[in-house]
């Protein structure tokens, strides 16, 4: 294989979000459901990359958000895995477990199948956090774009968010 997994807008948006925070010498940590680890995956084809990205959580499974990442099951099972409530515990918890000084969390439906009235395919909530710092939370209805194309949106907010809180 040759080349890069992911196109070149992500890519250049990547390579300055990395210069970005190496410039000011802070650290990201990403928890990802919906995503899989694609955002710690796209920071991480950027060359120097190693100065900024401290960790990634993939954290699928209720069980993995809980065990990994502190998300109490309660909480799981008072708002379902895909709320704000969760995305927000999900940024909090990878900041107390990591050296990062910021966070990105991603939980959502990416479809085909999992959506409900309520929380239909393309339903993506996202956290971020920052040390000294409020959580900012974003919810996003992408709709049902394909499952490709919702994880490639939810990738595009993560690296917004990202950028928002670098200062």
């Amino acid at each position: 294989m040759t080349g890069s997994p992911f196109d070149a807008e992500l890519l250049d948006r990547a390579t300055k979000l990395i210069a970005d925070y190496a410039a000011r010498g802070k650290m990201i940590a990403t928890v990802e459901s919906c995503t899989g680890g694609l955002v710690a995956g796209l920071l991480t084809e950027v060359a120097g990359s190693s100065a900024v990205v401290d960790r990634g959580f993939v954290t699928y499974s209720n069980e993995a958000k809980t065990d990994l990442v502190g998300v109490p099951r309660e909480l799981i099972l008072a708002n379902g895995a895909v709320s704000a409530p969760v995305a927000r515990a999900m940024a909090e918890g990878a900041l107390a477990r990591s050296r990062a000084g910021v966070t990105v969390a991603i939980t959502g439906v990416a479809g085909p199948g999992g959506g409900t009235q309520d929380k239909p395919v393309g339903l993506v909530h996202f956290a971020c956090a920052r040390r000294g710092g409020e959580t900012v939370n974003v919810e996003k209805r992408f709709g049902d774009l394909g499952r490709p194309a919702v994880r490639r949106a939810a990738i595009l907010q993560a690296l917004e968010l990202l950028a928002a809180r670098a200062g």
